[in-house]
C-alpha cells in the first residue's frame, strides 16, 4: 500500500550540534557513505556524547545533475561539542536554518517524488533555494524499504 505524501510546511530549524563527516561525492557514489553513520555513533559512544536526533545527510551545492560533484556531510546530532576533540571527524554549531520541509514516507527509490513538492511548492510560492538539503532520517529500515521515514529539509531564504 503506497503512502500519501505530505504537505510542504515552512519552519526554521533552530542551531544544532554535530559531529560529521565532509566528503566531495557524485550521486551514483551515494551508497558508500552509508556505513559512515555508524562509524560516527562509534564515535560518540567513545568521547561518552549524547546524540539527540537520527543521522542527518546534508547535500550543499547538489543541483540535481548526476555527473557534477557536491559536497555530502553526514551529520549525527549531538548535545556538547568536546573543545579538544582531534579525530578523524569534524563538529559545528549550525546557524537557524529556513527550511521548507516536507515527510517522505517509503522507499528512498520514490523519494525524487518528495523532491518534486518541494520544488512545485518552491516555485509556486516563489522561496528561493539557497543549495543546502537535508535529509534527516528518521526511520531507516533496511529490511522493509516501505517503513522509511524520511525529512527532506529544503532551505530557502
Amino acid at each position: 500500500m503506497k503512502k500519501a505524501q505530505h504537505t510542504p510546511v515552512e519552519k526554521e530549524i533552530r542551531p544544532i550540534n554535530f559531529l560529521y563527516h565532509r566528503t566531495e561525492v557524485k550521486i551514483s557514489h551515494l551508497i558508500d557513505q552509508v556505513p559512515v553513520a555508524k562509524e560516527l555513533f562509534k564515535e560518540a559512544v567513545k568521547l561518552d556524547l549524547h546524540p539527540t536526533g537520527p543521522i542527518h545527510w546534508h547535500y550543499i551545492g547538489f543541483t540535481g545533475v548526476a555527473s557534477k560533484s557536491f559536497l555530502l556531510e553526514v551529520c549525527l546530532p549531538v548535545a556538547t561539542i568536546p573543545s579538544d576533540y582531534d579525530g578523524e571527524f569534524h563538529f559545528k554549531r549550525t546557524e537557524n536554518f529556513k527550511t521548507l520541509s516536507v515527510l517522505h514516507e517509503g522507499a528512498w527509490d520514490e523519494i525524487p517524488k518528495s523532491y518534486e513538492i518541494l520544488m512545485k511548492c518552491i516555485e509556486k510560492n516563489n522561496y528561493q533555494p539557497i543549495g543546502i538539503t537535508r535529509e534527516l532520517y528518521i526511520n531507516a529500515d533496511f529490511t522493509d524499504p516501505n517503513a522509511n521515514v524520511t525529512e527532506i529539509q529544503m532551505g530557502i531564504k
